[in-house]
């Protein structure tokens, strides 16, 4: 398992924000990183609407619109991701115990019955990769499978939509509302002053779990340095801390994907949505313990904590490219390259 570097010390520190509150639509007053207004002008040309960079807490660089919310498409996978942690740490789950505990109806189901958690939030739990518009918690669950668990890695909306499923048993199994959005703003978001501006629901009425979260670069950012911080809050773990470093742990089909969050790893994955950052291409220019947030339009939260920094970029999804299937001309390593002068 992939473990951050300096955990002993992020567990120590609380997590740093009025410091870097920034006025309604306002700039940083003091652009700190030399590579700031080329990595802004950067995204402003490929449809970027903020950018927003924390180092140490504090900003370092901002563009206009950080206070603006926009949705994270698949940034909410990374949401759920901790949302998960949160869930280990109250005793609801664990991240090997299989799906059919929960989804009875998989008991009998041969290959179903082996799905576990992890696989579910590794995307390696066989089902297909149908990027798009997600189906119901209920419908996600009759989804074929078209490979074994744990044997490929498949990104797409089914494994998600079915651990909001099993959330959803266990909460009302244990007594709780039920809603894993409420979950996820009770537990994590509003401890940590996150506001989130809208979720939408899928066609069920539920709320989407790989997609949907609405939020601005200054509420994003707040994760982030949740993250950076190693999961604590005022000196206290908000989440279970083994469950945390293990969403940062590739999996064997894809070491660039751990459980809802992307790394930068040498893949043997081939599919289109691996392809879409180049953060696996890296040669060593970019740091090790990087985590990404990612989503479609280029939606993106690094967090790198060996360099004390929380970036957030968010830009306006272009659905014309999507459905075209034309590139963004959008490069990680490019922004990052132009930001941190690497």
């Amino acid at each position: 398992m992939m473990q951050f570097p300096m955990m002993r010390q992020w567990r120590a520190m609380a997590l740093v924000t009025a410091a870097w509150l920034v006025p309604h639509g306002a700039a940083a007053s003091a652009q700190t990183l030399p590579g700031c207004d080329a990595a802004i002008a950067y995204s402003q040309a490929r449809d970027g609407v903020a950018v927003l960079v924390l180092e140490d807490g504090r900003i370092a660089c901002a563009s206009a619109g950080v206070d603006v919310s926009h949705e994270l498409w698949s940034g909410t996978k990374s949401l759920i991701g901790l949302v998960a942690a949160a869930a280990v740490q109250d005793g609801l789950l664990t991240l090997d115990e299989a799906a059919a505990a929960t989804i009875t109806e998989w008991r009998d189901v041969p290959q179903k019955n082996a799905i576990t958690i992890r696989h579910l939030l590794s995307m390696t739990s066989g089902h297909p990769s149908a990027v798009g518009r997600p189906q119901g918690y209920a419908a996600s669950l009759d989804v074929p499978l078209t490979q074994a668990p744990g044997t490929a890695f498949q990104y797409g909306p089914t494994p998600l939509q079915i651990f909001g499923e099993i959330l959803k048993r266990k909460l009302s199994a244990g007594g709780q509302d039920a809603d894993p959005r409420a979950y996820a703003e009770r537990r994590l978001l509003q401890p940590l002053g996150v506001t989130v501006a809208d979720w939408r629901n899928g066609p069920d009425g539920q709320p989407l779990m790989p997609q949907g979260a609405v939020m601005s670069a200054k509420q994003w950012a707040r994760l982030g340095e949740f993250v950076r911080a190693g999961g604590v809050q005022n000196g206290k773990p908000l989440v279970d801390g083994a469950t945390l470093r293990a969403l940062f742990d590739g999996s064997t089909p894809n070491p660039a994907y751990g459980l809802t969050w992307w790394l930068p790893r040498a893949t043997p994955a081939k599919d289109a949505v691996t392809a879409a950052t180049d953060i696996t291409q890296a040669g060593g220019e970019l740091p090790q313990d990087m985590v990404l947030a990612a989503g479609a339009g280029d939606q993106r939260l690094y967090v790198i904590p060996s360099r004390k920094l929380t970036i957030v970029r968010q830009a306006r999804l272009n659905m014309a490219n999507v459905l075209s299937g034309k590139a963004s001309g959008w490069s990680d390593r490019q922004f990052l390259g132009l930001l941190l002068g690497s």
